[in-house]
C-alpha cells in the first residue's frame, strides 16, 4: 500500500481506533466495535467499509454478524507501523464490551 493512502486512511480518529483495536484483537465483530467506540452501528459500519474499501481489512459473515480482521494482503510495511502505532497506543484503546446482541 503507498504510505500517502494508508495515512488517509488512518488520518480519521475512528478508522485509526478501528483498525488498532481490530489488529490488538485479531478479529471483532461490528457490535464490539460499536460498544468499545460508543458510536452508532451505521456510523461504525460506513467507516469499516471505507477501510475494506481500502485494503486495509477484510470481512467474514458468520451468521448475522460480520467479523473483522487485517487484511491478508496487507503489505509488511502497513503492518509494522500499525503494530508500532498499537504498541505506543494500547493503553489508549477503548476496553471491549458486548451487548447481549452479539
Amino acid at each position: 500500500m503507498v504510505p500517502v493512502e494508508l495515512f488517509k486512511l488512518l488520518s480519521d480518529q475512528t478508522r485509526l481506533s478501528v483498525v488498532l483495536l481490530v489488529a490488538a484483537h485479531t478479529e471483532l465483530c461490528v457490535c464490539e466495535l460499536t460498544e468499545a467506540l460508543g458510536l452508532s452501528q451505521p456510523k461504525v459500519s460506513r467507516h469499516l467499509a471505507i477501510l475494506r474499501n481500502g485494503g486495509l481489512l477484510e470481512g467474514e459473515k458468520r451468521g448475522q454478524w460480520v467479523y473483522y480482521k487485517l487484511s491478508p494482503a496487507l503489505d509488511e510495511r502497513s503492518r509494522q507501523l500499525i503494530d508500532c502505532v498499537l504498541s505506543t497506543n494500547r493503553s489508549e484503546l477503548p476496553a471491549l464490551g458486548c451487548s447481549e446482541a452479539c
